[in-house]
């Protein structure tokens, strides 16, 4: 008897299983339990992902795909799954949002519009349009967080990226595929250098010129509407997006920016093709994800917040890669800046990315302050990729640059005590002033580097030695405008070699000759 009772139990939980499995799943819906601050918790939504879209919806009578598509359709992103409830960070009006308002669960890691319909516009975090030329209609969508290629899909870094300044290019090159950081004070001029890295790219050939993505963080309206008119007014904007939450945006909203700037990069990297993205700055998304991880209620002790931060910064800046062939070939390279207190690079947020970075273009206040612009510290600056990422040309005159600089700023500081300095280092004063002078650049006037080059070639052999270190500068932009005119063809066969032949250096000689001749009144009469 009891076996049969058995029997009947067995079966009986067997056909429950069968209906269970045949049953419709419920859509996964949650209620808004409390909200403040841009958070908001929710009861419910059992299923949720991290890093989910949710949608907050006051009407239960349309569907989810109804809803979505309503105008105004407001959404919240899963960043705490707690163990009676999740907390989302609401993305837009936190005012819209109130208690017991139902949160559906869309099932969408949160994804952003990429492709080349982003070209030459202005788009907030979330790449929805904020310029007025109407809407952005994309095909392809690409999640914001996604992991970063494996060093086996990933090459060397060996093709130079031109950012049209001297004293980088020749002394601390960029490669593509490389992580750079600009770092300084307020008001040094790191945005600049960026700024001049995207609109050189107009003199590179249209075939292999990057996509160029710049992402302004916690900016003022004022100068993003500045970059974008510059940007516009060189040409640039036609192969640029400009990603903008600035600091009036919800601290979500600054967060989230830089990781859809490098979404919309992997899509022109994933193609084959070449980009860079500037992130401006990531102190100012550090500072919004801190406010966001304390409104979360995360630890705010140090077990947290050096961690996460660092966390935050390295699975962003190591999506820049150069992709081996077989992947297409194609490349990020990623310039975060970062801003410093009084020149302190020993600080948490500084230290934390010049580890995960391949370099640094350190740039000095005190040298800002004396006119020397681009005010780059020599000293403190450094490519870990080096001249693998230079062209023959470039290599060949700039190779000894640098230590010759970083032994003038010593001997620059040394004589301020000094009564009578011998001969030796009288002459290496003065060249390293001319090389200071020479390395001086207008804002928004990169150079290309064939004519860099030539004009360096100049500096380091002699030829403007007897030329005074106050008329470098005017020296250097006739003897410019005179190769340009006067010898083009010298010009484009550089450009075109990559290098500096034999013959072009006897045509370089020659012409350095004659516009010397034809400038005495520059030149001293020794």
């Amino acid at each position: 008897m009891a076996k049969d009772n058995s029997n009947t139990i067995i079966e009986r939980l067997k056909a429950e299983i069968a209906n269970l499995d045949t049953a419709p799943v419920a859509q996964d819906v949650g209620r808004v339990v409390s909200v403040g601050d841009g958070v908001a918790e929710i009861d419910g939504l059992g299923e949720a992902k991290m890093m989910e879209m949710i949608l907050f919806d006051d009407s239960s009578n349309k569907s989810l795909e109804e809803a979505m598509q309503s105008e105004g359709a407001l959404y919240g992103l899963v960043l705490n799954l707690e163990e009676d409830s999740v907390k989302a960070v609401i993305l837009g009006d936190a005012s819209r949002v109130a208690e017991d308002m139902l949160a559906r669960s869309t099932g969408r890691i949160l994804s952003v519009p990429v492709g080349e319909e982003l070209l030459g516009r202005v788009v907030n975090a979330l790449a929805e349009p904020v310029d007025g030329k109407g809407v952005i209609k994309s095909e392809q969508y690409n999640p914001i967080e996604r992991d970063a290629y494996s060093v086996l899909d990933r090459q060397s870094v060996d093709e130079p990226l031109h950012t049209g300044i001297k004293a980088i290019d020749a002394m601390v090159p960029i490669g593509r595929g490389q992580r750079e950081l600009i770092i300084g004070d307020r008001f040094t001029g790191k945005t600049t250098i960026a700024i001049d890295a995207i609109i050189n790219q107009k003199n590179e050939p249209k075939e292999t010129r990057p996509i160029c993505i710049y992402v302004a963080i916690g900016q003022k309206e004022s100068k993003t509407a500045r970059i974008v008119q510059q940007l516009e007014e060189s040409g640039a904007m036609e192969y640029t997006v400009v990603i903008t939450a600035p600091a009036s945006a919800p601290a979500p909203l600054q967060f989230l920016a830089p990781f859809a700037g490098a979404a919309i990069g992997e899509y022109f990297m994933d193609s084959g093709r070449d980009a860079l993205i500037v992130y401006d700055d990531l102190s100012k998304q550090a500072v919004a994800y801190r406010e966001l991880s304390l409104l979360l209620r995360r630890p705010p002790g140090r077990e947290a917040y050096p961690g996460d931060i660092f966390y935050l910064h390295s699975r962003l800046l190591e999506r820049a890669a150069k992709l081996n062939d077989k992947l297409g070939g194609g490349s990020l390279t990623a310039l975060p800046i970062i801003e410093t207190q009084e020149g302190d690079v020993s600080a948490y947020i500084p230290t934390n990315v010049i580890s995960i970075t391949d370099g640094q273009i350190a740039l000095d206040a005190s040298l800002f302050n004396k006119g020397l612009m681009p005010a780059i510290d020599v000293g403190n600056s450094v490519s870990r990729v080096g001249s693998s990422a230079q062209t023959k040309a470039m290599k060949k005159v700039g190779g000894s640059m640098r230590v010759e600089l970083a032994q003038f700023r010593e001997l620059e500081a040394f004589m301020q005590f000094a009564q009578d300095l011998d001969e030796a280092t009288k002459k290496r004063i003065d060249s390293g002033r001319r090389l200071t002078e020479l390395l001086k650049q207008k804002n928004g006037e990169p150079i290309p580097f064939a004519l860099q080059s030539l004009v360096i070639y100049a500096g380091v052999n002699g030829y403007l030695d007897k030329v005074p270190a106050e008329n470098i500068v005017k020296v250097e932009r006739k003897l410019r405008a005179f190769l340009t005119d006067q010898h083009p063809a010298l010009v484009a066969t550089v450009t075109k070699e990559k290098a500096l032949s034999e013959k072009s250096e006897k045509e370089l000689k020659e012409a350095l000759k004659v516009f010397a001749e034809a400038n005495k009144d520059l030149y001293t009469t020794e």
